[in-house]
């Protein structure tokens, strides 16, 4: 018996080692998902067609050939050694070296992990589509760049402002410039109302209480959830380069907008009349920021309380229509996990934006479709005497926020669908995100989350806008 232990033993063994090995083996490095991005947003800005040599244009690294040569021949990128290739080599310098690039002065830089991607991609063989040209992009700014682009539309939207008062709010449709896509804005008067669900309520949670009383200035909020017709031109924007860094023109055009998706982000369910998924909130917010740059008028995401106060529409129930919720009333007034499966497919899907009957207050898919991000971080409801005027809980670190309406997707119970249930992100939300560091745009694992927009009667302060569109937490923790 022995022997036979001991084979079975060495052949454990050796299988142990080969799953190990099989674990431990890296993985193929994407260049256009995970390379083009770091070489477009820390490279190609100064080293392209064009660029003065005094920049550093005199080496180019928007095409394959002239990256991997170098200044010297076969320096620049040596497949298959990285330690030979001056594009990691000056990418590792210390800060203070006068060689290291991007130059000490960037206000952003690669990250370690993207350098040691840069380095895992050159020693795998450094494979670079043929005839792919790359082309500039700005990352994410802060500091004096982020206050110019702030008080740039600040500025726009000022000039276009027409004071109104309550009374004279009616609803609008206007079209993005530049693009054949309209969107479409419904008047929200202000008010007050009792915000979250009373502990009698089918299907409630205990963080939708205690039940506070809240007040809310007047809003326009969106018809409907932003489609994709919207969200595709924030997407694939395309910059106007005859813009000179300094004018305010510029500054306008210089709101960031996302990195190319590593894989198309309606997975299959339809673009077109759909709603948008699959944005991070930072996302979100950032195309409430290009579109006010766009149009002149301010926009942002609602706050958790102007949310709720828009889907009661002036009811107390669970849902805008009542507290009926048998299946069949649902069916008939949402697009929910029941009513979504596609034969031909065999999987739950989204619908286009208003195919249902709208609230009393001429909101369509606020019950279901896809749920919405909303400008609050989650946190449990303090109980208040006090009348709440304009609430809003900004977030403090990268998780959880906070997204409303309930959803089509078959992990999504039914009791998430009424006006009070709220739903939080977290880590899992994009799990399956194959980028490295994660992206700050896209959410793989949340194809149940869109957005909807409002914009308030009253002009905020430059100050107040960039609070609303900057998530710092999402700035300094790629993963959300």
């Amino acid at each position: 018996m022995k022997p036979k232990f001991t084979g079975i033993l060495a052949l454990c063994v050796v299988i142990s080692f080969s799953v190990e090995a099989a674990v431990k083996k890296p993985r193929k490095v994407d260049f256009v998902k995970e390379i083009q991005p770091i070489l477009e947003y820390n490279c190609v800005g100064c080293h392209r067609e064009g660029f003065a040599k005094e920049s550093g244009g005199a080496y180019r690294m928007d095409v394959k050939e002239l990256t991997f040569k170098g200044r010297r021949e076969g320096t620049g990128v040596k497949p298959g050694d990285h330690e030979s290739s001056t594009v990691w080599e000056f990418m590792t310098l210390p800060l203070d070296d006068e060689l290291v690039m991007p130059p000490k002065e960037k206000s952003q830089r690669p990250t370690k992990e993207e350098i040691e991607l840069v380095a895992l991609w050159i020693d795998q063989g450094a494979s670079w589509p043929e005839g792919l040209q790359l082309k500039p992009k700005k990352k994410i700014m802060k500091g004096e760049d982020e206050e110019k682009i702030i008080t740039a539309i600040y500025d726009k939207i000022s000039a276009n402002h027409n004071k109104a008062n309550e009374s004279s709010m009616k609803p609008y449709k206007k079209r993005i410039p530049d693009t054949l896509v309209d969107y479409e804005m419904v008047p929200i008067k202000g008010g007050a109302f009792l915000m979250g669900s009373p502990e009698s309520e089918k299907g409630r949670n205990e963080d939708e209480g205690p039940q506070r009383k809240v007040k809310v200035s007047p809003f326009w909020m969106g018809k409907y959830e932003v489609t994709w017709d919207e969200y595709h031109k924030f997407m694939y924007y395309g910059r106007n380069n005859s813009l000179k860094d300094g004018s305010s023109e510029y500054y306008l055009d210089a709101v960031a907008t996302p990195t190319k998706p590593y894989v198309n982000m309606d997975f299959g369910m339809g673009t077109g009349k759909h709603p948008a998924i699959c944005m991070t909130q930072h996302a979100a917010n950032k195309y409430c920021q290009w579109l006010s740059s766009k149009t002149g008028h301010f926009y942002r995401l609602p706050t958790e309380a102007e949310w709720e106060y828009a889907a009661r529409a002036g009811t107390t129930t669970a849902y805008s229509w009542g507290d009926e919720d048998d299946q069949a009333t649902l069916n008939s007034r949402t697009w929910n996990q029941k009513n979504v499966f596609d034969p031909i497919t065999f999987e739950s899907r989204y619908r286009p934006v208003g195919g249902k009957n709208p609230n009393p207050w001429g909101l369509y898919d606020i019950h279901g479709n896809v749920a919405e991000w909303v400008l609050d971080g989650y946190a449990p409801y303090k109980a208040s005497k006090d009348l709440l005027v304009n609430p809003w809980v900004k977030g403090t670190k990268p998780y959880p926020h906070v997204a409303r309406g309930g959803s089509f997707h078959d992990q999504m119970p039914l009791s998430k669908l009424r006006s009070a249930a709220r739903i939080f992100s977290g880590p899992q939300w994009k799990q399956q995100d194959p980028q490295l560091p994660k992206s700050i745009w896209y959410l793989t694992d949340a194809t149940f989350l869109g957005m909807r927009i409002v914009r308030p009667l009253e002009v905020p302060s430059k100050e107040e806008m960039k609070a609303y569109w900057n998530n710092e937490v999402e700035y300094d923790t790629p993963i959300d």
